[in-house]
């Protein structure tokens, strides 16, 4: 009888163990947490308020500055005997830029040395007739004459002798187009043996320094408003894909062109190793604030998924949310939020769709 009492406590004991091993809860209900791997090939980012930025793209070319640069043309007419510069070239103040044969230059070296004789003969009519008047052999009002007609010839050496000076005159027939500043050619329309008019108003050279440049952008009629002076602008071009040209609008010119319907704006550019050359083409992008303050975040963040955005909320490892939220604007690599996120919420940005497809496949 005791035997089968001990027996009996052994298998009701059993059974209570086993039963107590069945209705023992689960220990973690987490089905999914970041691990050490996915941890350290992570990243993360805080969500902030933060001023909400715009971007205006327009299009447009590089100028030289109206400043520094020249236009060179021909005050005479003649044959081009030699050309010394060529599209491109750096030339300095002073050099010679083309030699021309002229008839005219050849009549102003006359009228110089008929100017000087002019004065010569006035000088000597002036002594004549000073000598005379002490003899009294002529009157008062006589060496007066002659003492005008002396300042006339003298007025007409100096004239002559200024246009020699202005233009770079020399003896001869021969006439130099010289660079009236430093900078580079950036037009050129002569060519040797060409027979240049007197009356011809065409420019033959275009020199310019480029060691800072405009950039003239166009605004459509329908972002007039969106533009101001001050913008801070990064400008873009096919030569340097992947450099940026930073620098502010410095002048509105409040008009339209007619052909165009834009209205053009100027962006002034530091050009120190002259890499920017006049008639590229460039894009223009002026960045700017509104006039209200959002939760801003890496785009990197976002996942566009079901025709919605997402975000990854990370609290900790074993808690982590998939969100829904409104984007206001993409702008580059910063995203701003008007729904769906508060100051302060980590999110993210990197390794964020490796999670999203774990939590919501």
């Amino acid at each position: 009888m005791i035997k089968n009492k001990t027996w009996f406590l052994a298998i009701l004991i059993a059974f209570a163990s086993t039963s107590c091993k069945r209705i023992e809860p689960v220990e973690n209900d987490v089905t999914f947490f970041l691990s050490d791997t996915m941890m350290a090939h992570s990243g993360f980012a805080i969500a902030e308020m933060s001023d909400v930025k715009d971007e205006l793209k327009l299009f447009g070319k590089i100028e030289a500055d109206n400043n520094k640069k020249a236009q060179v043309y021909s005050i005479v007419g003649g044959s081009v005997m030699k050309i010394n510069v060529e599209l491109g070239d750096y030339v300095k103040q002073g050099q010679t830029l083309a030699t021309v044969r002229s008839i005219e230059v050849a009549d102003f070296q006359r009228q110089l040395l008929d100017a000087r004789a002019d004065v010569a003969l006035a000088e000597k009519n002036v002594q004549v007739a000073h000598d005379l008047n002490v003899g009294k052999l002529n009157s008062e009002k006589e060496v007066i004459a002659a003492e005008k007609e002396l300042e006339k010839a003298v007025a007409e050496e100096k004239r002559i002798q200024e246009v020699y000076k202005i233009y770079d005159l020399q003896s001869g027939s021969l006439y130099n187009i010289t660079a009236p500043i430093s900078g580079f050619v950036f037009s050129k329309n002569i060519n040797q043996n060409e027979q240049l008019r007197s009356d011809q108003s065409d420019i033959l050279f275009s020199i310019a320094q480029i060691d800072e440049v405009w950039i003239m952008a166009n605004v459509n009629e329908s972002d007039i408003s969106k533009v101001a002076l001050g913008y801070d602008a990064e400008v873009h071009t096919i030569s340097y894909p992947d450099k940026v040209f930073k620098g502010k609008v410095d002048r509105i010119f409040n008009a339209i062109d007619p052909e165009t319907k834009a209205m053009k704006i100027l962006v002034k550019i530091a050009n120190p190793d002259l890499a920017l050359k006049p008639e590229m083409n460039v894009t223009v992008d002026l960045n700017f604030k509104e006039n209200k303050s959002l939760i801003a975040i890496p785009s990197s963040s976002v996942i566009f998924d079901k025709n919605k955005n997402w975000v990854m909320i990370f609290k900790d490892r074993h808690n982590i949310e998939t969100r829904e939220i409104v984007v206001y604007r993409q702008l580059g690599d910063t995203t701003y939020i008007s729904e769906g996120l508060k100051p302060g919420e980590k999110v993210f940005s990197k390794n964020n769709m490796l999670v999203y497809d774990a939590l919501n496949d």
